[in-house]
């Protein structure tokens, strides 16, 4: 018996690439009821049909619930009920956030405060929360927007812990391969036009993580947090260069074509900060960096020895475990999306 036993979880955004995947990971186990928040009734209704027709005996687990974070009170209309909450509703693509950084600030940051004021008023159990690694040293407008849903995040987690109620926590993950508007599916669909592929800069690293692995880092969370713990899975990385060689390797070799860095890009990115790493605990696939829970009179904290602010490195795509081309073949084929395209061709 799970701790989903007969319980009821909630996903926001739930008709995204997370949320179908969250899907197969529990639709056909004991959990109670599922319920997909997201404010597109075209997606929910193609993800009921599809439901329909490849799990019958399972798809009236599934409540479908039309709103938006941004709205308090469609949250709150969805929330009587809910044990737990996998909040993933988002606006995550770099430049569309660069050019319209307050519509991510709207989603990001005050439909992430909506979410968890609605849950600690709810007596929801536990919410994760998904962030991305542009949330650490954040240069872009996605990223910003990131990092201070974290920090809203930290501060709610901290009141509900206060009250004794709902334990919220973070996720922090790198690329999730094959997710929408990632750059995997459009190198595959360049190459399927005859195109060449474009490439932004052949030397940035980036973590790869498939989806399954955002599904078990977000399990994780849910079993293993306190109040306001942020979690990060150990991932790989590779080059956009290899990544394209990778892509062609499996599809055809069309070309490339260098396009230059997009706007609010980085050269590699970051999961755990210099600061984070130094109180970072590590759980063997996953580090947990705990909340700071001082509160505002500094006077009554004192401390032993010598003082340490930062770690020597940040845990970034640049040092962690870099993979080559074959490697990176080898994880693109452990992705569904992949492997669909490839039984396609045949």
């Amino acid at each position: 018996m799970s701790s989903f036993n007969g319980a009821t979880l909630m996903i926001t955004g739930g008709t995204g690439s997370f949320g179908n995947t969250v899907l197969k990971h529990f639709l056909t186990t004991d959990i109670g009821q599922i319920r997909i928040f997201s404010r597109d009734e075209k997606k929910q209704d193609d993800m009921r049909h599809d439901l329909q027709a490849r799990f019958p005996e399972y798809a009236g687990k599934v409540k479908f619930y039309v709103g938006n974070v941004r709205d308090p009170r469609s949250v709150a209309d969805a929330m009587p009920g809910v044990d737990y909450i996998f909040h993933a509703a988002a606006l995550k693509q770099v430049p569309s956030c660069e050019f319209f950084p307050m519509q991510a600030v709207k989603t990001n940051v005050e439909g992430t405060d909506n979410v968890l004021h609605a849950a600690i008023d709810a007596g929801v159990k536990r919410v994760v929360c998904l962030s991305t690694d542009k949330a650490a040293y954040p240069i872009n407008a996605m990223g910003i927007s990131k990092a201070m849903m974290e920090h809203v995040i930290t501060a709610n987690a901290r009141v509900a812990a206060e009250r004794g109620g709902t334990v919220i926590s973070c996720t922090r993950y790198g690329n999730v391969m094959c997710s929408r508007g990632s750059v995997i599916p459009l190198f595959i669909d360049q190459i399927k036009a005859g195109n060449p592929i474009t490439i932004t800069n052949p030397a940035m690293t980036r973590f790869l993580m498939n989806l399954d692995e955002a599904v078990d880092l977000v399990k994780f969370a849910f079993e293993h947090a306190n109040p306001g713990d942020l979690f990060v899975q150990k991932a790989d990385a590779s080059t956009i260069g290899d990544l394209a060689k990778a892509v062609q390797q499996l599809f055809g070799d069309t070309g490339t074509r260098i396009i230059g860095t997009r706007h609010g890009e980085k050269l590699y990115e970051t999961l755990l900060t210099q600061e984070e790493r130094l109180r970072a605990e590590d759980m063997g696939d996953y580090f947990r960096v705990s909340a700071d829970n001082r509160d505002l009179n500094y006077d009554k904290y004192f401390v032993k020895g010598e003082v340490t602010t930062q770690a020597d490195e940040a845990y970034t795509s640049h040092n962690t475990v870099r993979l080559d081309v074959e490697g990176t073949v080898a994880k693109l084929l452990t992705t569904d999306y992949v492997q669909e395209m490839l039984h396609a061709e045949k």
